[in-house]
């Protein structure tokens, strides 16, 4: 069964729910949407906010751009479900076909005729006195910033145990390498090939000169607390702010125990799809 993740508030993702129950019937595969829109299409329903409903899913196939893909990760992920992307948005980079195509895509996966690609994540866990009070997940980007961006956040780091940056800055993205083309690269971040297991380590508009990206491996531990004067910081996984730091606390962001999984219907032309996008974005064709 796939469940379908429409991103709904997009006019022309609800305008094609129809059709994807067409699409599905067609592609004999069997579709389940989101419990509250289930019954006006008579389909299956799932809870997103219960694992043991998105634990009946074989995938999930996501309606809309990135964001709506990051949203569905959030849930499906740890129960290891295969996500794929339906690109109804700008840039789709992590999209693996567009709309017209729903309905071959659904006989491709009804055929088994797909591959897994893995990608690595991270996690974040907020620790006071020695305890964790908070753990997120992410598939592209743990960022800390100031909740007033009038005010520099000031944020001490080491790595692998090791003193880093110690420098007043906007904040701090910290990427992986499927998210090297998303915030960070905004940030003046590079982009990474996304089967490297790597952190960036992206500043946000830093009051230093030497402050630059880091590209380092996903097996070191990052560590980062604020330090006097201080400011309200705000910590967020894939855009979703999920802790305000107090002074006390401190934030650690290393590998996820588990990865994304996407099905793959052909081979990804990394290289060529990075500029198609990234130039699509800005209006532009490739010669």
């Amino acid at each position: 069964m796939v469940g379908i993740f429409p991103n709904v508030n997009k006019e022309n993702v609800r305008n094609a729910l129809p059709a994807v129950v067409k699409a599905a019937e067609h592609a004999k595969i069997k579709v389940a949407f989101p419990l509250e829109i289930a019954e006006e299409f008579g389909v299956p329903g799932y809870d997103q906010e219960d694992p043991a409903s998105l634990s009946r899913l074989d995938f999930a196939m996501t309606l809309g751009g990135d964001g709506t893909i990051l949203r569905a990760a959030r849930y499906v992920t740890p129960l290891q479900v295969p996500l794929i992307g339906v690109n109804m948005g700008k840039v789709g980079f992590l999209t693996e076909a567009c709309f017209p195509d729903l309905e071959k895509v659904l006989k491709k996966l009804a055929d088994g005729a797909y591959t897994i690609e893995k990608r690595s994540m991270l996690q974040l866990s907020i620790w006071e006195a020695g305890k964790i009070i908070k753990k997120g997940h992410a598939l592209n980007d743990m960022v800390l910033e100031s909740a007033d961006r009038s005010r520099l956040t000031r944020l001490r780091m080491r790595i692998a145990g090791q003193p880093s940056a110690n420098f007043p800055s906007d904040g701090i993205i910290i990427a992986s390498a499927t998210g090297s083309t998303a915030y960070s690269l905004s940030a003046g971040g590079p982009v990474v090939h996304p089967s490297l297991s790597v952190m960036l380590i992206t500043p946000i508009c830093p009051h230093a000169l030497h402050a630059r990206p880091l590209v380092i491996p996903m097996k070191d531990t990052i560590e980062i607390e604020p330090y006097p004067p201080f400011e309200e910081i705000l910590v967020s996984a894939d855009g979703m702010t999920i802790a305000s730091l107090e002074k006390t606390q401190k934030v650690i962001v290393e590998r996820c125990p588990f990865d994304a999984k996407f099905a793959r219907l052909s081979p990804l032309r990394y290289y060529e799809t990075w500029q198609d996008r990234l130039l699509r974005n800005e209006g532009q064709t490739i010669v």
